[in-house]
């Protein structure tokens, strides 16, 4: 067992706390299938949790520290940040122009060759708007600037 795994456990037992207070809050009608994955999920994370007590008591408990050792801060947190600055951007261009700027600048930031930039971002973006704005009919965030 890692210590790093109880916080993640609280973490994802938080998250299933707050997730059944929305619900709960939801018509009767509409609460069954969130009630399902909030339920399901707790209770996989029990499962996990009975699984670190044997792990723990077999071969004891590490602080799971030692996963972090190739840790590239430098990549991490600028990475971290265009995912924050992928979310402003999506609120004010919409989904498919931050899309297409947030993965070229991740990959382009990451030494990715353009090529594979290139193809990645269009397959990707045909995929989801094939899937989602053609076939599931979603309307996908068209941002503040095209409404």
């Amino acid at each position: 067992m890692k210590k790093t795994d109880i916080g993640v456990v609280a973490f994802i037992y938080a998250v299933c706390a707050l997730f059944l207070v929305m619900t709960l809050r939801l018509p009767a009608a509409a609460q069954t299938y969130p009630l399902f994955i909030i339920i399901l999920l707790a209770a996989l994370t029990t499962l996990y949790v009975i699984q670190m007590i044997r792990a723990a008591k077999k071969s004891g408990v590490t602080t799971g520290l030692e996963d972090f050792e190739g840790f590239l801060p430098g990549q991490f947190f600028p990475v971290l940040g265009m995912v924050v600055l992928y979310l402003v951007v999506m609120y004010f261009a919409g989904f498919y122009i931050a899309t297409l700027v947030f993965m070229a600048s991740c990959l382009l930031f990451l030494k990715v060759p353009k090529w594979q930039i290139l193809l990645s971002t269009a397959v990707i973006l045909a995929l989801v708007y094939c899937a989602f704005t053609l076939f599931l009919k979603v309307k996908l965030p068209a941002g503040l600037l095209f409404k």
